[in-house]
C-alpha cells in the first residue's frame, strides 16, 4: 500500500482531506478574522503533504490563490495568466517576504518547507483552468519538471515519414511466390478436425412391386399399449432464446484477377455463393466529353431560372403553412370545462326485440348518414343458456338498423342463425356483412336490395312509394305494415370445420392483399375483400376465403334443381350460395404456450393492416349512392382463386396482437411452418407473452393515428403497448374502482381514448393532460356499458355510440374540445410515447442494477453471519472466510496495477 509522508506532530491524511483543510482556509479568510484562521488551521496543518505523490505527480502541489495573493504576486487570472499562457515564475524572495509578512494566511503556507529547500531562485506557477488537480494553481517543485514544462522535447519525425507537400507515388508490386515454411499449424488443423470413427450403417427400404401407387392409409396408434413402439420429438428452434457468436474464424483468400460469372442456387438445396465485382465508370476522356457537350450546357442554362425561383421560395416562406387553422389553435379552449363533456343527442330501444337483451357490438354505416346498426344477444349466464337451448331456438336474435328519422322503429333486420356477438361491414361494399355466432359459424348477409330504403330514410312513406314500383311483391307488403324488412342471411359456415365456441371477435383482411394456407402474403387482384379472420376463446384462430375453393361439376338436372330451390324463397340473395353449410377456414392458426402443452384463449385480435373508416365525409356525400363497381356487384361473380403464380408482398407484417381470458397478450405471426418429421402445417409459437390484465382483455385495438401504439382494456386496467419493445407496456394505469368492459380510440385526437366501466360510467382520457387518471368521468347509464364506437360526421359533428346491458343505445356529440386537435398534438403526443420507451429502458436498467446490489447485500449478511466473535469458527467458517479474504486480496492487487498503469480497466482480470 502507498502511504503518504507524515511528520511526528500530525496524523494521516489523503490528499481528499488535504483539499477539505484548504477549502475550510478559504472560508475563513472570507470573513476576515486572521486570529481566528490560526485558531481553527494550528499546527497540524502547517506540515501537510498534498503533493500529487497518489497520482503519480510529486513535483505537483495545487495550491488556491485568493485575489489578494494574486494582487501581490501580479499572477490575476485572465490577465496575467490565461489559458493560452497559463504559467508565471515567481521569484523566491517574493515568495519568502509574502509568507513572513502574512504568517499563517499566506496561502503559500502549506508549501511553506517546499520553498524554503527550493534550490533554484525562480519557481513556476501554473493555472490550472480545468481543476485537474483540484485547485485552480498548482505548483512546480523541481527544477527537471520546471525546465520540462517550459521547454518541451520537439517531436522526433520518423524516417520512414514523409514531409508535407510532398506526394509519393504508388507503385504495386506483385506478390512473389515463395516456398511453403512449416510452422507447425498443419498439427493443430489434425487435432481440431472431427474424424469418424464408427462404421456408417445403410438401409435399404424396398416395396412390393404389386403395392406401387396404392393409397397409403394413416392410423392411429397408442404408443404406451406398444413395447416396440417408438416417436422421435424432435427439437425445434425457440425464438425467445437465441445464442448470440461471441467468436467466429473466417478464412478469405486474396483474388488478384477479375473474372465474370453467374451462378444459381436450387430451392430444394440452397448454397451460398459469393461474387467479386467492381463497378462499371466513365473513363477520364468520356468524362470530358460529357462535361464539355453542348446538351448539357443548353440543359442547365434552361432549369437554372426555375432552380434559383424555387429555392429563394423554399427561403422565403413555407407553402404548406394553413394560416386558418393557426388562428384557430387557441379555441380548443373555447366554452371552458363544461364544453368538454359529452351531450346526449338521441337514444334508439325496443321493447319487442331487445327485451331481456343485451347490444353485443356496435357498427356505423360506412356510407349512410343516421344509418347505425346493432347485434343483440340473450342477457343469459353459461348455465341459465344451456338450459334455455329449446326455447332459444325459437326466440329471433336480429341485427337491428336504425336511423336518426325514427328512433322507435328499426328500418331493417337481420335474421340469425343464433345470436351474433360480433360483425362488421364490408370495407369494398358496405352491403356485404359478415358476423360471428355464439354457436361458432360465420355468417354473410347481402342487402343490396335495401341499400336505397336505408338511404332514403328520412323521406318517411314518400321515399317507400317512389321506390316501391321496382321492388318485389314480398317486399311491398312488408312497407304496407309498421313491420321492419327481415333479411334472412345468404350463407352460414360448416359447423363441423369452425369455432367450438361463440365468435369474439371478426375482421375483413384489407382489399390489396390475400394470404394462402401458409400464411404468405400476396397481392389481391380481384381488388375487393375476400377474406376474413376470425377468433374464439376455442384456442384458434380461422382465416376465411369467400371465394370458392374449386370449382364444382353439377349435372344438368342438380343444376335445374338448385335453380328452383333458388326462386322458391325469393327474400334470400344468391351471393354466396356457393359457401352456404359447406364454408371452411382457410387457415387455423393455434396460440400454444411455450412452457406447457396448453394453448391460449383468444378473445380479440388485432391486425396491422386493418381497414378504418374513419375519413371526415360531410352529410350531402352520404346522400349520393356510391357507384364503386358499376352495374354488377362483383362478390357476385366471385371466380375461383387463380392458379397463377401471384406476386408475394414482402412489406405486409404477418404480426398480430391477441387478447385472451386469462388477462394476457399475446403477440404471434399468423404464418404456418411445417413440421419436419410429419409434414403438416402447424402455427408458430407466440414471439412475446404478457399478463397485464387481471381478467377477460375486452378491447386491443390499434391507435388510427400510430399503427405501432396498441391499447387493451381488461379487468381493472388499462395498458398501451409500442410494436417493437418487448419489455412491456409503455404506459399502464392503476387498478380502477370499477371493472372496465370495453375501449375505444378517439378518431380525431392522438392521445384521447373511451373507456366504459361496469357502473355505467365513461372514463375521458387525454394524455396531453393527465396521464395518472381520466380527464373526466360521466355517466351514460345505470347498467354496465358493451360497446363503444365513435364516428366522424363532418368537419362539425362527431359521434359517439354507446350501449349498455339493458339494450339501450345511446349517441352522444363529441364536444368542440374532445374533437378538434391542436395544430402540434401528433406530434406531443408522439414525443409522449418516445420519452415512455426511454422511461421503460431506464427502469430496466435499475432494475438490474438494484438485484445485483441487493445480492451483493445478501453475500454481506452471509459473511456477518458466519463470524463468531470470541469463539472457535469451524471448519466450513474458516473455509469461506478464507475464500471471502482471498477475492478482497485479487480486488486489491487489480486495483494496485491498475493505479500504476500496468493494466488497463477493460482487460479481463483473472
Amino acid at each position: 500500500m502507498l502511504e503518504s509522508p507524515k511528520s511526528s506532530k500530525t496524523s494521516e491524511l489523503s490528499p481528499k482531506d488535504s483539499v477539505k483543510k484548504l477549502k475550510i482556509k478559504e472560508q475563513t479568510k472570507a470573513k476576515g478574522s486572521a486570529k481566528g484562521k490560526r485558531k481553527q488551521l494550528g499546527k497540524k496543518d502547517e506540515e501537510v503533504d498534498i503533493s500529487m505523490a497518489s497520482i503519480g505527480h510529486p513535483e505537483i502541489f495545487p495550491l488556491v490563490f485568493t485575489q489578494k495573493t494574486q494582487e501581490i504576486l501580479n499572477c490575476r487570472i485572465n490577465e496575467d495568466v490565461t489559458e493560452e499562457k497559463p504559467y508565471k515564475l515567481l521569484k523566491k524572495e517574493d515568495i519568502i517576504q509574502d509568507m513572513k509578512t502574512r504568517a499563517a494566511v499566506s496561502d503559500f503556507h502549506p508549501v511553506k518547507k517546499i520553498v524554503l529547500e527550493y534550490p533554484g531562485e525562480e519557481l513556476l506557477v501554473v493555472l490550472d483552468t480545468e481543476f485537474k488537480y483540484g485547485q485552480n494553481f498548482y505548483l512546480v517543485a523541481t527544477e527537471e519538471a520546471k525546465e520540462s514544462f517550459l521547454n518541451p522535447p520537439e517531436p522526433v519525425e520518423e524516417e520512414g515519414e514523409t514531409k508535407e507537400g510532398t506526394t509519393e507515388e504508388y507503385v504495386y508490386k506483385p506478390p512473389v511466390r515463395k516456398p511453403w515454411v512449416s510452422l507447425g499449424s498443419e498439427k493443430e488443423i489434425e487435432e481440431e478436425s472431427v474424424n469418424e470413427s464408427l462404421r456408417k450403417i445403410k438401409y435399404m427400404i424396398s416395396r412390393v412391386r404389386r403395392e406401387f401407387g396404392s393409397k397409403v392409409k394413416f392410423t392411429d396408434r397408442n404408443a404406451s399399449s406398444v413395447k416396440d413402439g417408438y416417436i422421435e420429438c424432435t427439437s425445434y428452434q425457440d425464438k425467445n432464446f437465441i445464442i448470440k457468436k461471441l467468436e467466429k474464424d473466417v478464412g478469405t483468400q486474396v483474388v488478384p484477377k477479375v473474372r465474370e460469372m453467374s451462378t444459381q442456387t436450387k430451392w430444394t438445396y440452397p448454397r451460398n455463393a459469393a461474387t467479386q465485382y467492381f463497378p462499371r465508370e466513365f473513363s477520364d476522356e468520356e468524362k470530358e466529353l460529357c462535361l464539355s457537350s453542348e446538351d448539357l450546357k443548353e440543359f442547365i442554362i434552361s432549369v437554372l431560372l426555375r432552380v434559383e425561383i424555387a429555392l429563394q421560395q423554399n427561403e422565403i416562406m413555407n407553402a404548406f403553412f394553413d394560416d386558418w387553422k393557426a388562428l384557430a389553435e387557441d379555441e380548443s379552449a373555447f366554452g371552458g370545462k363544461s364544453d368538454a363533456y359529452l351531450k346526449e343527442y338521441q337514444s334508439f330501444t325496443d321493447l319487442h326485440y331487445l327485451k331481456h337483451r343485451t347490444v353485443s357490438c356496435v357498427c356505423w354505416h360506412p356510407t349512410i348518414y343516421g344509418i347505425i346498426a346493432v347485434s343483440v344477444t340473450e342477457r343469459l349466464s353459461y348455465e341459465e343458456r344451456i338450459a334455455q337451448s329449446g326455447k332459444l331456438l325459437l326466440r329471433k336474435s336480429p341485427i337491428l338498423f336504425w336511423s336518426f328519422s325514427d328512433p322507435i322503429h328499426p328500418q331493417l333486420m337481420l335474421d340469425c342463425p343464433e345470436d351474433i356477438y360480433c360483425f362488421e361491414f364490408c370495407p369494398s361494399d358496405p352491403n356485404i356483412i359478415a358476423g360471428g355466432c355464439m354457436n361458432g359459424q360465420v355468417v354473410l348477409w347481402d342487402i343490396s336490395e335495401y341499400e336505397e330504403k336505408l338511404q332514403n330514410a328520412k323521406t318517411g312513406a314518400g321515399g317507400s312509394k317512389n321506390t316501391a314500383v321496382n321492388m318485389p311483391t314480398f317486399i311491398q307488403a312488408q312497407q304496407s305494415g309498421k313491420e321492419p324488412h327481415f333479411v334472412r342471411y345468404c350463407a352460414v359456415s360448416s359447423i363441423e370445420y369452425g369455432h367450438k365456441t361463440v365468435i369474439t371477435d371478426i375482421h375483413w383482411l384489407p382489399d390489396y392483399f390475400e394470404v394462402n394456407r401458409m400464411g404468405i402474403v400476396f397481392e389481391n387482384r380481384t381488388g375487393v375483400c375476400v377474406q376474413l379472420v376470425t377468433c374464439s376463446p376455442d384456442c384458434s384462430i380461422l382465416f376465411w376465403d369467400l371465394r370458392a375453393p374449386k370449382a364444382t361439376i353439377q349435372s344438368s338436372f342438380e343444376k335445374v334443381k338448385e335453380d328452383k330451390v333458388i326462386e322458391a324463397p325469393p327474400d334470400v340473395p344468391t351471393t354466396f350460395k356457393h359457401l352456404d353449410l359447406s364454408w371452411r377456414p382457410l387457415i387455423k392458426a393455434n396460440l400454444s404456450k411455450s412452457d406447457t402443452s396448453g394453448e391460449y384463449s383468444p378473445t380479440k385480435i388485432s391486425l396491422v393492416e386493418e381497414h378504418f373508416h374513419y375519413k371526415m365525409q360531410d352529410k350531402m356525400q352520404y346522400q349520393v349512392k356510391p357507384e364503386i363497381f358499376g352495374d354488377e356487384n362483383p362478390y357476385k361473380q366471385l371466380k375461383v382463386p387463380s392458379a397463377k403464380a401471384l406476386q408475394i408482398l414482402e412489406n405486409i407484417p404477418t404480426n398480430f396482437f391477441v387478447g385472451t381470458e386469462d388477462g394476457e397478450v399475446i403477440y404471434s405471426d399468423w404464418k404456418m411452418e411445417r413440421e419436419s418429421d410429419s409434414g403438416r402445417l402447424i402455427s408458430q409459437k407466440p414471439a412475446n407473452k404478457y399478463t397485464i390484465h387481471d381478467g377477460i382483455v375486452h378491447t386491443i385495438q390499434r391507435s388510427p393515428f400510430f399503427k405501432d401504439i396498441i391499447l387493451s382494456v381488461g379487468g381493472w386496467n388499462f395498458a398501451i403497448w409500442k410494436e417493437g419493445v418487448t419489455s412491456g407496456p409503455i404506459l399502464q394505469s392503476c387498478c380502477s374502482s370499477k371493472r372496465y368492459t370495453v375501449g375505444h380510440w378517439s378518431l380525431s385526437r392522438a392521445g384521447v381514448f373511451f373507456i366504459g366501466r361496469e357502473d355505467g360510467n365513461i372514463d375521458i382520457w387525454d394524455l396531453l393532460e393527465k396521464t395518472h387518471e381520466p380527464s373526466q368521468t360521466q355517466n351514460i347509464s345505470i347498467s354496465m356499458i358493451t360497446c363503444i364506437k365513435p364516428w366522424i360526421v363532418s368537419s362539425k359533428q362527431h359521434f359517439l355510440a354507446i350501449s349498455d346491458n339493458f339494450g339501450t343505445l345511446h349517441i352522444l356529440e363529441i364536444s368542440w374540445t374532445l374533437s378538434h386537435p391542436s395544430s402540434n398534438e401528433r406530434a406531443s403526443v408522439l414525443h409522449y410515447f418516445e420519452r415512455e420507451v426511454k422511461h421503460l429502458d431506464y427502469f430496466e436498467q435499475r432494475q438490474e442494477f438494484r438485484a445485483k446490489e441487493r445480492k451483493e447485500l445478501e453475500l454481506e449478511t452471509q459473511r456477518k453471519k458466519t463470524r463468531v466473535a470470541g469463539g472457535q469458527k469451524s471448519r466450513e467458517q474458516m473455509e469461506e472466510q478464507m475464500n471471502i479474504n482471498y477475492v478482497d486480496f485479487l480486488d486489491e492487487e487489480k486495483k494496485i496495477l491498475t493505479g500504476l498503469g500496468l493494466l488497463k480497466a477493460t482487460d479481463r482480470f483473472a
